[in-house]
């Protein structure tokens, strides 16, 4: 999987590319990620990136065009080195974009590359999630400085799923926002998480002693298969 950033800040990625499991992923070439410098694709010498919004309005837009030439830039450079049948996406992030969960994150992990738009200011000329991009999407009911951010949890959450990124598959395999067996489940309907518990078993917390559940203890995993289902939270 190849993760190309459009960014006017890319040095915030250094970090993120090279801690944890996303650097481990990138050594073991699971993944390929790079920063592009939006600035990179401007023609004037400041450098420019966005301008006033037609109409007025409060703060600066970022122009269509320099987006434009990255994208094409970006995606011809691919086709040159891809594989005919390589399967990519460009996405733009907006708080009025569709909500990123679970199964997107699937689905993106299908393919063979991703192009993530930060977006800084007042957002994107709309022309650029119109016919530019091909999804545009949020990552909550928030407004954040710019699109740095959701890009990362974009990428984790991608990540993660593909073969070998993970070391042990069963972690993948009991993640969050998946069906445990035996539970009929609406689309609408998503599993969270069920309580976790380590060593030690028995602690003291303000005064009164607090123990992990004994049936985690018993070794009877159907049984505590049972309890993870009842006590699994649900939105």
């Amino acid at each position: 999987m190849k993760f190309d950033i459009i960014t006017i800040f890319p040095n915030l990625f250094e970090s993120f590319k090279n801690e944890a499991l996303i650097s481990r992923a990138r050594l073991k070439k699971i993944i390929e990620l790079n920063a592009h410098n939006l600035r990179d694709w401007t023609t004037d010498n400041h450098k420019t990136v966005d301008d006033r919004p037609y109409g007025g309005g409060a703060g600066m837009v970022m122009m269509v065009e320099p987006i434009l030439k990255a994208v094409k830039q970006i995606q011809n450079h691919e086709s040159r080195i891809m594989n005919h049948g390589k399967k990519s996406r460009t996405i733009v992030f907006s708080p009025k974009g569709k909500k990123f969960d679970q199964a997107m994150a699937r689905k993106y992990a299908k393919l063979d590359q991703l192009i993530l738009i930060c977006g800084r200011y007042e957002g994107f000329d709309e022309r650029v999630a119109k016919y530019i991009a091909d999804d545009e999407i949020s990552i909550g009911d928030y407004v954040l400085f710019g699109g740095e951010v959701p890009a990362m949890v974009v990428m984790e959450a991608v990540t993660r799923l593909l073969p070998g990124a993970v070391g042990k598959q069963a972690s993948i395999e009991d993640e969050s926002f998946k069906k445990l067996k035996g539970i009929e489940k609406t689309m609408m309907e998503k599993f969270v998480e069920y309580p976790h518990y380590t060593r030690p078993e028995v602690i003291e917390i303000n005064g009164k002693k607090r123990t992990v559940p004994k049936i985690l203890l018993s070794g009877n995993h159907a049984k505590i298969e049972n309890w993870r289902r009842k006590n699994a939270r649900h939105e």
